[in-house]
């Protein structure tokens, strides 16, 4: 079983790369407060399709560079409100 985990796109400036930031809560030992710790990973996204905001999908692979080790598997939800560019909607058939 390889690992996977869920997180929001903080990047996506690299060419077939996107930054993936991963948060997870959890109760202090000590204190019982709950406690938030984040890390970005270097995810591989083979066709530039996952954009900043995006929440998607990551799971484990074999190393692709020396800091990527990680593959976007699927997006999960898309952000609100983003308005789509003129490019991708003449790409959709719509009008721009």
């Amino acid at each position: 079983m390889k690992k996977t985990f869920t997180g929001v796109v903080v990047s996506d400036k690299a060419d077939k790369t996107v930054s993936v930031k991963v948060e997870r809560r959890f109760a202090h030992p000590l204190y019982g407060k709950v406690v938030t710790r984040s890390h970005k990973y270097a995810a591989h996204d083979e066709n530039n399709e996952y954009k900043i905001g995006d929440r998607v999908e990551i799971i484990a692979v074999r190393p692709i560079s020396k800091t990527k080790t990680w593959k976007v598997t699927k997006l999960i939800e898309r952000p609100r409100g983003i308005e789509t560019t003129a490019v991708e909607t003449e790409l959709a058939g719509g009008e721009a």
